[in-house]
């Protein structure tokens, strides 16, 4: 768990990332934040997920670590008002409202199960996030999705069609990962 500080710290970056771009001016100080804060520099994978009036406005993220968790987070903030194809590009006076949340991942584990059924048994409802993969094709939802698709079968349905997968007859990797939110 993260000390208060590097939460709110993390909140203002993500923030900052996109007040950045919306007036043009830099608000975040790498270098600065990694000597006071060295974990920043460590690889980490994160979701920005931004709501406006309680409405969904955005949400980008990374499901593997393969950047620090200072440029994840900014880059996806970023991402998420300014690049997510759901929605046009984030205002100013959207910004005003814009609540923040950050989710950070930990490290995805692979599920071996045999069917669906099985695969139920295995999933941690309500607490996991899951990334499912087939060939080419790759989707996940976070834990928090359980709060609108609670029941297993529709999770997963809706994961699928988040992936464009209709082949149930090919191999389906899956992966389950845990998050701590901070908002």
């Amino acid at each position: 768990m993260l000390e208060n500080e590097i939460k709110k710290m993390l909140l203002e970056i993500a923030r900052g990332s996109i007040y950045s771009k919306l007036y043009n001016k830099v608000v975040i100080d790498k270098e600065d934040l990694v000597k006071r804060f060295p974990n920043f520099s460590k690889r980490a994978a994160t979701f920005v997920t931004l709501t406006l009036d309680g409405e969904l406005r955005g949400c980008v993220g990374s499901v593997v670590a393969h950047k620090t968790l200072l440029d994840d987070l900014t880059l996806n903030a970023y991402k998420a008002a300014f690049d997510d194809k759901r929605f046009q590009p984030l205002t100013k006076e959207e910004f005003e409202r814009l609540e923040v949340e950050i989710s950070l991942l930990s490290q995805p584990l692979g599920v071996e199960y045999r069917d669906i059924s099985d695969l139920k048994s295995k999933i941690n409802i309500g607490k996991d996030g899951m990334i499912i993969r087939q060939n080419d094709k790759q989707a996940t939802f976070l834990p928090q999705v359980w709060e609108q698709l609670p029941n297993f079968e529709d999770f997963l349905t809706h994961l699928f069609q988040k992936a464009n997968i209709t082949d149930l007859d090919t191999a389906i990797e899956v992966f389950t990962y845990q998050v701590e939110k901070i908002k």
